[in-house]
C-alpha cells in the first residue's frame, strides 16, 4: 500500500525567527512586529515552537527536531517544507527559493543526517533555477493526493507553472494548476494557505479561485479523487485555516494538525466534518504566524519513510 499519510515530521528549531521584508513582498499573510524587541519576538518563537513538539510527542506522533544554527540569520527556518521533502522512494528533493534569504536554509548536514537517520538514498535537486528565476518552493507551492499521484498548485511568485509541469512529469504526478486570489487581488503565495488534503475530503477555498474554468477543474478533479469538499472562506484563509496536515501517530490514530488561531475561525459544521477522519490538534503560535505569514502545515516536513 501507497504511504499516503506520515508518522513522523521534520521540525527546525529557530535561532533568529523574524520578520523577512523579501517574503513579505509577495506574502500579504506577514505583519510586522512594533511592540516587541527582536529578542523578545525570538523568545517568544521558540517558547511556540517548543510547546507544539511538545504537544505532537505527546500525542505519540515522531518528531525530529533539528536546530537552527545562529549563522548566518535565517528568520523563516521554521518552515523547513518549502526547501526540502522526504518520500517513500528513497528520494529526499531540495527546491528553489523566491527569497536570497531563505536560499540559506538548504542545509548540506541536515540532508545528510535524515540519509543516516532514515536511509535516503538519493537526494534530487531543483536549487539551480533559482539562476533562471524560477521557484518551486516544496510542499507550500505543490499540494499531494499521494494514492492516486495528483498534485495542485496555485500560480504565484513563489510557484512558477513551467517549473512545476516539469516536477510533475519527473516525479510521477498529474498536474493541476490554477490561480488563486486573496481578497484585495494579490495572488496567494502558497497553495498550503488556500487548499489542504484529507484521505476522504479536501479543504479549500473555492472563493479565493477568481476563474471560472480554474474553479470547475479543481473541483471536479477532487470529486473524481473521491474527496468531499469542505469549503473555508477568504476570512477563514486569513486565520491559516487552509494550513493543515494530516498525520497519524505510531498507533495509527490520526490527527489533523492546525493552529488555535486557525481552529477559532472554523464553525461547528466545518469542525464536525473534520473531526470524522481525525482528531483535530491545535497548537497556539500567534507570533509564527504574525511575522512569518506561515502556520503549522509550514513548519511540518513530512518525513515518508523509505521501505527498508
Amino acid at each position: 500500500m501507497k504511504a499516503i499519510i506520515t508518522d513522523t515530521v521534520m521540525m527546525i528549531r529557530p535561532a533568529h525567527f523574524g520578520y523577512n521584508e523579501e517574503t513579505a513582498a509577495n506574502n500579504a499573510f506577514q505583519r510586522q512586529e512594533m511592540e516587541r524587541s527582536k529578542e523578545e519576538v525570538e523568545d517568544q518563537a521558540r517558547t511556540e515552537f517548543d510547546a507544539f513538539v511538545r504537544r505532537l510527542q505527546s500525542s505519540d506522533i515522531r518528531v525530529q527536531v533539528i536546530a537552527d544554527t545562529p549563522e548566518p540569520l535565517m528568520p523563516d527556518a521554521v518552515f523547513p517544507n518549502n526547501w526540502i521533502s522526504f518520500h517513500a522512494d528513497g528520494k529526499i528533493i531540495t527546491y528553489p527559493m523566491f527569497s536570497e534569504i531563505r536560499r540559506q536554509e538548504r542545509r548540506l548536514d541536515v540532508v545528510r543526517s535524515m540519509q543516516i537517520a532514515f536511509g535516503f538514498n538519493e537526494v534530487i535537486d531543483y536549487s539551480h533555477w533559482e539562476q533562471e528565476e524560477k521557484y518551486l518552493e516544496g510542499t507550500g507551492s505543490m499540494l499531494f493526493e499521494r494514492r492516486e499521484r495528483f498534485a495542485f498548485a496555485c500560480i504565484s511568485p513563489r510557484t512558477h507553472p513551467d517549473l512545476f509541469q516539469l516536477y510533475c512529469q519527473d516525479q510521477g504526478y498529474q498536474p493541476v494548476l490554477f490561480e488563486a486570489e486573496d481578497g484585495t487581488g494579490q495572488l496567494i503565495y502558497h497553495t498550503n494557505v488556500m487548499m489542504a488534503m484529507g484521505e476522504s475530503y479536501a479543504v479549500i477555498c473555492l472563493d479565493a479561485i477568481p476563474g471560472a474554468r480554474d474553479r470547475d477543474k479543481v473541483t471536479s478533479t477532487l470529486r473524481k479523487l473521491g474527496k468531499s469538499i469542505i469549503e473555508i472562506s477568504l476570512e477563514q484563509v486569513n486565520a491559516f485555516a487552509g494550513n493543515m496536515l494530516l498525520v497519524h501517530n505510531k498507533h495509527g490514530i490520526r490527527y489533523l494538525i492546525l493552529s488555535e488561531q486557525a481552529f477559532l475561525s472554523l464553525n461547528s459544521s466545518q469542525i464536525n466534518s473534520l473531526e470524522k477522519e481525525a482528531t483535530i490538534l491545535q497548537a497556539p503560535i500567534y507570533t509564527i504566524e504574525k511575522l512569518g505569514g506561515g502556520s503549522v502545515r509550514c513548519m511540518l516536513a513530512e518525513v515518508f519513510l523509505p521501505k527498508k
